[in-house]
């Protein structure tokens, strides 16, 4: 996608760099192109106000696939980042990266050869080589966030997210902190979203991005699952599903919804639509950092919904039966709409 544009100094350009060679199954990849506020697309064409050019060199899309020294080589824009030919860049890193000090011989996950030896550069000699050199560095994905499946306990690889690799004071040469955008796949608007964040801040058009202390960009990820689900109202009243054909909480059923920080029950997942309660699906925390050991086994209640469950049971009985008195007295027209010749509203002539 790149070979398209050129960069000069009246327009300059800012490159995306991106790794898919994480531990991962590229559905965060597959899940960014049904993004729609913005769409990909409007990023890439530049439609946005203000956006500066960007060169997007991600290997899901782009028409260059030849091997190293090729005349459509791919892996040469990642070669020309380490060598600072390319300035500035963001470097996005999808998967989650595994320990390469653990063996004494092999290697568990690359991107590209050396020219040099023709051997495989490891997922984590990318970072080191890169990291350095970016703009920002992104991870995409609870598997490069926080290491996510791959980094369960009992796993061989020794896999982590990106801040457990770089240290999670790391920044940028710009000063700016790795940020993380979670979600296994992440939501697509999320991404797209965040990334627009950035090039305006890299065009000097945007504040530094705020991120918690997680690293999630806060305006996405400041809220829980219940605060924006729209089931909590049956929380409160202590209305409970038994199955999945349910409308009312799922929280007996295995969701994490009042502990989890996602914004999927409000945004959807596709141009609106979906997201998992919405849909009836239980949410099982793929957003956190904990996921997944502190959440399993999954599709069980959580150990906190037994205390909860029970005192919203409670006092949510007697909330619903107070609720039916009001909602019996609103839902009656007042006495006075009525046919006939006397005015009974208790109007008062001011004369």
């Amino acid at each position: 996608m790149a070979t398209a544009t050129k960069e000069s100094v009246e327009d300059p350009l800012i490159h995306i760099l991106w790794i898919n060679a994480g531990l991962s199954c590229d559905g965060d990849s597959v899940s960014l192109t049904a993004a729609m506020q913005p769409s990909i697309e409007e990023i890439v064409t530049g439609v946005l106000p203000g956006l500066p050019k960007i060169a997007v060199h991600w290997p899901l899309i782009d028409f260059e696939c030849g091997p190293v020294g090729g005349a459509d080589t791919f892996i040469e824009w990642f070669f020309k980042g380490e060598r600072g030919e390319i300035d500035p860049f963001v470097l996005v890193v999808e998967g989650s990266i595994p320990n390469e000090k653990i063996k004494p011989e092999g290697y568990w996950c690359g991107f590209g050869d050396d020219p040099e030896t023709g051997q495989p550069i490891t997922t984590s000699e990318w970072i080191d080589r890169l990291a350095p050199k970016a703009l920002a560095v992104v991870a995409i994905g609870t598997c490069a966030t926080y290491g996510g499946i791959h980094a369960m306990e009992g796993n061989p690889t020794g896999a982590m997210g990106v801040p457990d690799y770089l240290g999670w004071d790391w920044t940028s040469k710009a000063g700016i902190p790795i940020v993380c955008v979670p979600g296994c796949p992440i939501q697509p608007d999320n991404f797209s979203e965040t990334l627009t964040y950035l090039l305006y801040q890299a065009a000097g058009s945007a504040p530094m991005i705020p991120l918690d202390d997680k690293l999630r960009p806060t305006w996405l990820f400041g809220a829980t699952v219940h605060e924006g689900c729209d089931r909590a109202g049956y929380y409160e009243q202590g209305q409970f599903a038994e199955t999945y054909d349910s409308p009312l909480c799922l929280v007996k059923l295995g969701c994490w919804g009042p502990v989890v920080k996602c914004n999927v029950p409000k945004r959807g997942w596709m141009n609106g639509i979906g997201g998992c309660p919405n849909v009836g699906g239980i949410c099982i925390a793929c957003t956190m950092p904990g996921f997944p050991d502190k959440f399993m086994p999954f599709m069980d209640e959580p150990p906190g919904a037994k205390v909860s469950t029970k005192a919203s049971g409670a006092y949510g009985a007697l909330i619903r039966r107070l609720r039916s008195v009001t909602a019996h007295t609103v839902d009656e027209e007042p006495k006075w709409r009525q046919t006939g010749r006397a005015l009974t509203t208790g109007y008062r002539p001011p004369w």
